[in-house]
């Protein structure tokens, strides 16, 4: 059995035998079905957009707390520098807590394909923006939880992991906001950052490579930047 493996085992184990992302995955799902009710019954609409929306946002919040523990935990416990000491490399031990976390968060939005099942049902929903829907959300997953490894990596703090996860996806939001008071080309790049602004056209139908390449881009980023902290040690 390859490093990889034996890693990602593990570290599926300890992510699916801790309480805490099942206590929020649970939120997580209650709040998407309070949500979808009002949003069905007020719209009298068959679409997933407004969900979407509620999931990006959903994710943002609950995500960093799912991730704060994946190395912060391990240097609490003094059990990051036997990890490291072991005969396998860091980019092996960063992609095993990198799949686990993304097959939680997967798995939380897999809960949610039971909307899309009921409009598909009783309505005749547009499927093109509930597939790309979901192609934004699992690329918006991906970059939260590689965030989540990068500010876990820097900090033995549980909290304050989860406090830097989240200010780094707030940034991202709304990077557009401060665009009209930068100057030439930086009001460019501050758009071009945007979170927000690479994932609305995706929930709506609209696909470009450039949106898929920013969260492709920004998540590698971070995994990159977690391997050599790492291997810095």
């Amino acid at each position: 059995m390859s490093a990889l493996a034996v890693l990602l085992r593990k570290e599926l184990h300890a992510t699916f035998t801790s309480p805490i992302g099942y206590v929020l995955a649970a939120v997580f799902l209650l709040v998407l079905g309070y949500s979808f009710a009002l949003t069905l019954f007020a719209t009298k609409t068959a679409n997933l957009i407004y969900i979407f929306h509620q999931m990006y946002v959903l994710s943002i919040l609950l995500v960093p707390v799912l991730m704060m523990r994946a190395f912060a935990e391990e240097r609490r416990a003094d059990t990051l520098e036997l990890l490291l000491t072991a005969p396998v490399r860091e980019i092996w031990i960063v992609l095993a807590k990198f799949l686990a976390g993304l097959a939680l968060v997967y798995g939380m939005y897999a809960g949610s394909l039971v909307y899309a099942v009921i409009l598909g049902l009783y309505g005749e929903p547009d499927w093109g923006p509930i597939y790309s829907g979901y192609l934004a959300l699992m690329l918006h997953g991906a970059l939260l939880v590689a965030i989540g490894l990068m500010t876990s990596s820097v900090t033995e703090n549980q909290v304050v992991s989860a406090a830097l996860s989240l200010g780094l996806a707030l940034m991202l939001w709304f990077a557009d906001s401060v665009a009209y008071l930068l100057p030439a080309p930086f009001d460019s790049v501050a758009i071009n950052l945007s979170l927000i602004g690479h994932f609305r056209p995706m929930v709506t139908g609209s696909v470009f490579v450039s949106d898929i390449g920013y969260f492709v881009t920004l998540a590698m980023l971070a995994l990159f930047l977690t391997t050599r902290w790492l291997a810095e040690r």
